[in-house]
């Protein structure tokens, strides 16, 4: 029986995924295997290649035949080197960042939020002509701080001594 390692196309039109086969030469492309040993993801950004090492060696070691693209893929990930028996068995494979988590998406961005200035925010000159043409009673804006000194315990103070001033007044210019 000859046997070949090559691509069975899986996937939707204009998206092919591959799985990397061992079967039967005599067999359809899409037919029954023997074995999946890795799959190919050419679409991807960098490619998605997965190949199972320790498999993709034995059947190359019992004289499975790899059609040009699995050649090709197995170059990229060092298993062919590895087989030949050539240096440089690392290969070329890029691999892809890894996904940053939603929890640290989450906490970055609640960082920036905090680092915010809390300034008041800028207006339009539109807006600030309107703002100019309203009356001060129709203004809705919070009262001002109020200095220590106007406090309601000082103003009664102050107005206590006001009267008992006038009232001294008021006796002497009697008198």
């Amino acid at each position: 029986m000859a046997v070949k390692i090559r691509l069975k196309r899986l996937g939707k039109i204009r998206v092919p995924q591959y799985r990397i086969v061992v079967v039967d030469s005599r067999k359809k492309r899409d037919g029954k295997v023997l074995e999946e040993i890795g799959k190919y993801h050419p679409k991807e950004e960098p490619s998605l290649i997965d190949v199972v090492s320790d498999r993709a060696q034995y059947w190359l070691g019992v004289g499975a035949q790899p059609s040009e693209a699995v050649e090709a893929i197995l170059k990229v990930t060092g298993d062919w080197q590895k087989f030949k028996g050539q240096s440089g068995t690392e290969g070329t494979l890029k691999v892809k960042e890894e996904k940053r988590s939603k929890l640290d998406i989450f906490n970055e961005a609640l960082k920036e939020a905090a680092s915010e200035p809390k300034g008041s925010a800028t207006t339009t000159k539109k807006k600030a002509e309107k703002k100019t043409e309203e009356p001060a009673a129709e203004k809705s804006e919070a009262p001002a701080a109020v200095p220590a000194d106007e406090t309601p315990e000082v103003a009664a103070e102050a107005a206590e001594a006001a009267e008992t001033v006038t009232a001294e007044d008021a006796g002497k210019s009697e008198a």
